[in-house]
């Protein structure tokens, strides 16, 4: 028995040879088995870019030329759930092209997958996103998580920004991309895979109020790429991202007190498995490229989330 702990061990803490391509361990537990999968006229409308944007059965494609980006939004507003998608990005040059996707409290900003209320409480809105940061070639796609809450319209925004390589080429198939939002944390996954949990430490560092899910592909030249260093070139348009197997699960605005919230554990309490934290610890020892907490130029007093 101690052997096969200590081999077990082994797996997850010696370091590869060489990052890319280099697997994790399995999480052992798959969230997104549990939740059915919807086409994109059964929980979305289009937001913006309706030229820019088609269905084909159940998959969307969204573009962006020098005309125009799109996105897409839910139909309802939730407070807690399961929010995933297939996505599979352009290759080649895409510097200074965002994909993503969202959750909000409300206006569209950059996102393949995320939450958001800012159009609910512009200048004051929470969101939580996943999104893919273009890049130029030769060089991987940065996929990055950030939360913000209750983001004020004067500059104050604050970001908390993990980003990360993946441990795949994102452009030659479709990959499953999450959040995971319970009233206790919020969990992003890859394939099931957990990269990233934000834990609700206090109510004035968690998103609280109802939020929408979001989509969309803009122009993001000024910061997207190296900090700006690379911007979209418009030779290589449309710039495309594709769409399939949505899933939205959970507990709408709409929906009775007791509605209970999901949750990417196997067990009923919550939180993390043990072996699904040591899947995420190695995906953070391998293909984590930046965590805000450790950045030394940033004012954390901003993040007391960052404190001990």
């Amino acid at each position: 028995m101690a052997l096969f702990f200590l081999s077990t061990l082994l797996i997850f803490l010696t370091p590869p040879s060489c990052n890319a391509g280099y697997w994790p361990p399995s999480p052992g537990y798959y969230p997104s088995s549990r939740f059915r999968s919807m086409n994109f006229y059964e929980g979305f409308r289009n937001l913006w870019g309706p030229n820019h944007q088609s269905v084909d059965n159940s998959a969307l494609a969204i573009w962006l030329d020098k005309t125009s980006g799109s996105g897409f939004k839910s139909v309802k507003p939730f407070r807690s759930g399961y929010f995933g998608a297939s996505i599979k990005l352009q290759p080649g040059y895409t510097a200074g092209v965002i994909t993503a996707f969202y959750v909000r409290t409300g206006t569209v900003t950059s996102a393949l997958v995320f939450l958001s209320n800012s159009e609910a409480h512009p200048g004051h809105h929470d969101e939580v996103d996943i999104e893919f940061l273009g890049t130029t070639f030769g060089k991987p796609y940065t996929l990055q998580t950030n939360v913000y809450i209750r983001g004020s319209g004067d500059g104050k925004i604050i970001g908390r920004e993990m980003k990360f390589h993946l441990w795949f080429d994102p452009t030659k198939s479709f990959h499953h991309y999450a959040i995971l939002w319970s009233p206790k944390e919020i969990v992003f996954l890859v394939d099931d895979v957990p990269i990233r949990r934000y834990a609700r430490k206090s109510d004035a560092t968690f998103p609280l109020r109802q939020m929408w899910l979001y989509g969309s592909i803009w122009d993001a030249s000024s910061w997207a790429t190296e900090d700006g260093k690379y911007k979209a070139d418009y030779r290589y348009q449309p710039f495309v991202g594709r769409f399939t197997n949505f899933k939205a699960t959970g507990c709408s605005a709409y929906a009775q007190r007791g509605c209970r919230a999901v949750s990417a554990s196997p067990s009923r309490s919550g939180g993390l498995s043990r072996q699904q934290y040591m899947t995420m610890q190695w995906v953070q020892s391998h293909y984590l490229v930046y965590d805000y907490c450790r950045d030394g130029k940033r004012d954390h007093s901003l993040t007391p989330e960052c404190w001990g």
